[in-house]
């Protein structure tokens, strides 16, 4: 008869073969990413845009990022900016007509959030028939560079379909929540969207700074209306065979909550929908992976099984810790990996956060940061078990955002 211990310690093992071997593979991928190759634009502006800025209750943040989008180096002439007041109760769509944009607004009592409201709003852009070559979806808290349009016109031209911008933060200096979010953003463009941009893999969207190829949307449609509407049509994409392109030279850059609590609500919304689409998609992309010999695709289920990688990644941990403090209570697991492996892994990671924020020239008061970070880390275990277990919610909470930042201030900054 085979007893528990022994089928918990063969479960034990294999956990650890599997979130060592993504270790591995993460640290080998994100060598490539040292090297960042700047792409010169070599087109001249030929693609049409409608921009669109999901928003809801921003009255406080959305007049600069209007005024920024006005000023971008790009033909006026080829780009709408369309404001999606969804559910407002305050002055968005005012400040919007105030700018000139756009003002789409819209009310729903049961679908509510980005993804729905981004549904609605193509809808109406085909009952227009205005021929626009592609959408560019921004937060109503965003700044962007006066190139992001210039360089997704030229990855357009050069074939590709859907384009991830690089995500910056606004508000970095803010807390020490702030300058935390932003250390794991500059370490994942730098070290996870790069290197994958260099290898020929898809990148991972991030929600905003989005350019999508507009034939691509009417053939697939636009049913992405979870908490996470970014990973989910990503993996659809990569599904069909079409790879996301990180555009490293386009940024957006992002307004981050300044408290724990407040971060966490946050993170707790991107961890439950990162969960549906895990469970909607994931085995799909190991099977095509399989059958079609495909990295791209298996590195995008890798990317979806993240955040349980964590979650076994913490737990393990705890039962080596439990184990060593309590020997005669606990049955022994066998360590597969040695501790030295672990730890070199763990050292590469650390030492890659400081790295990248020099590679990506970051201003020196953010490496402050870097030992609260430690910290920060720890917060996301609570956030990612709690979302596993609420992954059915579906109900989108809206982020409070107050940080009215002018894209000059960023220049200056």
């Amino acid at each position: 008869m085979i007893s528990w211990t022994a089928v918990l310690t063969v479960a034990f093992i294999a956990l650890q073969a599997i979130t060592g071997l993504i270790g591995l593979y993460q640290v080998v991928l994100s060598v490539f990413g040292l090297v960042y190759r700047r792409k010169p634009l070599v087109h001249e502006p030929a693609k049409r845009f409608a921009v669109f800025v999901a928003a809801h209750n921003e009255e406080r943040v959305i007049a600069p990022l209007l005024t920024n989008l006005k000023r971008l180096d790009y033909p006026q002439s080829m780009y709408d900016i369309y404001v999606i007041a969804d559910n407002c109760t305050d002055r968005t769509a005012e400040i919007a007509r105030e700018h000139g944009v756009f003002a789409e607004e819209r009310l729903s009592e049961t679908e509510r959030g980005k993804g729905y409201a981004i549904r609605w709003m193509l809808e109406r852009l085909k009952e227009r028939k205005i021929p626009y070559d592609a959408v560019v979806m921004f937060d109503a808290d965003n700044l962007v560079g006066t190139n992001f349009l210039r360089v997704m016109n030229d990855r357009l031209l050069d074939g590709h379909k859907v384009i991830q911008g690089y995500l910056d933060i606004k508000n970095p200096l803010d807390s020490w929540v702030s300058v935390s979010m932003a250390i794991s953003y500059w370490y994942t463009n730098r070290m996870w969207q790069l290197s994958r941009r260099n290898l020929g893999l898809s990148c991972a969207l991030g929600g905003t700074g989005l350019c999508i190829d507009m034939h691509l949307i009417n053939r697939l449609g636009w049913e992405a209306t979870g908490l996470t509407e970014d990973v989910e049509f990503g993996a659809k994409c990569v599904v069909e065979g079409i790879y996301p392109v990180w555009a490293h030279e386009a940024k957006v850059y992002d307004e981050k909550p300044i408290t724990l609590v407040a971060s966490m609500r946050q993170r707790l919304r991107w961890m439950q929908g990162h969960f549906n689409c895990a469970q909607q998609y994931m085995g799909t992309l190991l099977v095509a992976s399989l059958k079609e010999r495909s990295l791209a695709k298996l590195d995008a289920a890798i990317y979806l099984f993240q955040p349980m990688r964590f979650l076994i990644l913490f737990l393990t941990a705890f039962m080596f810790l439990f184990q060593n403090s309590n020997p005669t209570m606990v049955a022994g697991f066998t360590e597969l990996l040695p501790t030295w492996f672990w730890a070199v892994i763990n050292l590469f990671i650390l030492i890659q956060m400081p790295l990248a924020m020099l590679l990506e020239r970051v201003e020196w008061r953010a490496f402050i940061g870097l030992p609260l970070f430690p910290f920060f880390m720890l917060t996301w275990f609570p956030v990612t078990a709690f979302a596993l277990f609420t992954r059915r919610n579906r109900v989108w909470k809206h982020t409070v955002h107050t940080r009215a930042i002018q894209f000059d201030d960023l220049r200056t900054r």
